[in-house]
């Protein structure tokens, strides 16, 4: 292979400002390409003062002559992909670059009303615990788009409908009837009260999707390695974040899909030696939504400051994040597991004016201090953060366009981090807009 891949993941719960990365980086690439994940990611890009909502669309489709390419490693809901094109399109953004895998496979009603009814269900009280006292269980605190159920089909491979399936009419219709059949026994058995799914009806929903999406349909594994045959570079887009990835995250309040670099692979068909750097995107301070263990997390006047002040609502839920200080101990793990050559800082001008800063470089466990992070949800919510403080800054720090530029503090900060994790910090960003 001639061309080359970067990749830009993150290395905390997600919404670290990956969006803002790729956006600005795409220019210098051929092709953007998402590799895992579905509806239930939102990235958040403002150019030219314009905020745009992106959740199955790479964000480099906002740069004509790029293509945005969805892998096999993702999961589509096909009519929100084709309301997110109708949108953008609206807004005046050309998406004739978006290229769908056709193993891709679909979100489908059932999948939503599946995870809807298990989160219910691990809401609600336990009745067979009676020594609980009828205690509510933990839900793993889903977006309820159906991520999890369309990844379980996509595993057991019976009840699986692909994107390429959509231009086949007969087989469509064939595999609707029998995964309906299937999942209405199914989602009873969940919600005896559900209604059942209509195959004919759901068929009939999916034709303006298979005319939308059709033209985009490729087998995108041969088209990836054709292009960096070509000597075409390649920017991998991650959705999530390395801490909500299924076998290296806070498990189980993970997301169902590889998040982090290494799932570039199986995601895309690309293999792992061509892809040279990875950057790591992480916040200045630390957010979390769902439900999991969160060691930093504040919930007092300051985590309602950071929140304010850096937008910490959800791209797609609109839920408020849960807020804190940053997690070096957490940042360093996500670093290691995805072999991160170089750090993005995000979103350092929402700690203005705070007069001091706290950074977790440790934790506390049964009297114990490690530098270990512990990705097992139940251990890591015995743990008790160990801080260091180092001071705030008071300047406004929006307008700035080189470190050069920033205070002092800020400057300290981010050597700390520098040093702490062993990685360069190559980007600082400040402000909500690319420029």
């Amino acid at each position: 292979m001639t061309g080359s891949g970067t990749a830009v993941v993150g290395l905390q719960w997600g919404d670290e400002g990956k969006g803002k990365i790729i956006d600005v980086l795409t220019p210098s690439f051929r092709a953007v390409v998402r590799y895992n994940g579905g509806a239930n990611a939102g990235h958040s890009v403002v150019v030219g003062g314009k905020r745009f909502a992106l959740h199955l669309v790479p964000a480099g489709i906002f740069h004509p002559g790029t293509a945005a390419i969805i892998g096999n490693g993702v999961v589509i809901d096909p009519i929100a992909i084709m309301k997110e094109l109708e949108t953008l399109e609206a807004q005046g953004v050309d998406t004739s670059a978006l290229v769908v895998s056709t193993r891709a496979h679909l979100v489908l009603p059932w999948h939503k009303a599946e995870d809807e009814a298990r989160e219910a269900l691990l809401a609600g009280p336990d009745p067979d615990a009676p020594e609980s006292g009828g205690a509510p269980e933990k839900a793993i605190g889903t977006t309820k788009r159906g991520i999890g159920p369309a990844y379980a089909d996509k595993a057991t491979r019976s009840t699986s409908i692909r994107a390429g399936d959509l231009v086949r009419p007969d087989v469509l219709r064939e595999k609707l009837r029998s995964t309906a059949r299937f999942k209405n026994a199914m989602i009873r058995a969940l919600n005896p009260g559900a209604p059942e799914f209509d195959a004919e009806a759901i068929f009939q929903s999916l034709q303006p999707c298979a005319a939308r999406l059709g033209p985009h349909l490729a087998d995108t594994p041969y088209l990836l390695h054709t292009l960096l045959r070509s000597g075409g570079d390649v920017l991998f887009e991650g959705a999530n974040a390395t801490l909500l990835d299924v076998d290296h995250g806070t498990y189980p309040y993970v997301t169902s899909s590889s998040t982090c670099a290494l799932g570039i692979p199986s995601g895309t068909g690309v293999p792992s030696r061509a892809i040279g750097d990875i950057i790591g995107v992480m916040k200045a301070y630390s957010t979390r939504v769902g439900g999991g263990p969160f060691p930093t997390e504040l919930r007092d006047a300051t985590g309602d400051r950071i929140r304010e002040r850096g937008r910490e609502y959800g791209t797609t839920t609109g839920r408020p994040r849960r807020c804190g200080w940053l997690d070096l101990v957490a940042v360093r793990y996500a670093a290691m597991i995805n072999g991160a050559s170089s750090l993005s800082l995000m979103l350092l001008d929402v700690l203005a004016g705070f007069d001091e800063l706290r950074v977790c470089t440790a934790y506390k466990v049964g009297g114990a201090i490690t530098d270990r992070f512990l990705p097992d949800a139940h251990d890591l919510a015995q743990v008790e953060p160990v801080y260091e403080t180092l001071p705030g800054f008071a300047e406004d720090i929006t307008e700035a366009t080189t470190r050069a530029e920033l205070p002092a503090s800020a400057l300290r900060y981010i050597r700390f981090i520098e040093e702490y994790i062993g990685l360069p910090v190559g980007i600082v960003s400040v402000g909500p807009d690319r420029k």
